[in-house]
């Protein structure tokens, strides 16, 4: 089931979640499968239970092919439940972002450039992979989200913020 998205205001976005106690419930498949159908509909890479009102530690991310956004790799499609996110290394990269609870709007942010992640999926198997480029990047973003992390608190230099079709007129479609 489609859920609206909460928009930057709602302090629920700003609210650390609660870990996921309980794996296999009805409750979790049916939040799994609504954050799906909500991402889906909002045209988003990745979701996190936060947005759709739900203060618990689950993310979803990635396609059914192709990453449509930038890379040709595909970012496997991944329901995440009490994620951790370890960077390896120390180098990082800046790159556009944006947020489905941040409409219209996107910024400049640093990220580790290649990150450990791991957790669970619904039924509670672990899931444990290494990430690069915007895999790496989503999953930061999303796992932020529950730790209430907007992205925007994490834009250094404020010419790197704004509309995106106003960025995109500036640095030629690279938003």
């Amino acid at each position: 089931m489609q859920r609206p998205v909460l928009r930057m205001g709602n302090p629920v976005l700003i609210t650390p979640s609660l870990p996921v106690r309980e794996f296999g419930t009805t409750e979790l498949r049916k939040l799994a499968g609504d954050l799906w159908d909500t991402m889906e509909r909002e045209g988003g890479c990745g979701l996190a239970a936060p947005q759709i009102g739900v203060n618990l530690r689950v993310i979803c991310f990635g396609f059914k092919s192709r990453n449509p956004l930038r890379e040709g790799r595909s970012i496997p499609q991944t329901v995440l439940v009490n994620p951790v996110v370890e960077p390896i290394g120390e180098e990082t990269e800046e790159d556009w972002e944006g947020c489905l609870s941040l409409p219209g709007l996107r910024g400049a942010v640093r990220r580790a450039k290649k990150i450990r992640y791991r957790g669970f999926d619904i039924e509670g198997n672990p899931i444990e992979r290494t990430a690069t480029g915007m895999h790496a990047r989503v999953v930061q973003h999303e796992t932020d989200h529950l730790d209430g992390i907007l992205y925007v608190m994490r834009v250094e230099d404020w010419s790197k913020f704004g509309f995106r079709k106003e960025i995109e007129k500036t640095e030629g479609g690279a938003a």
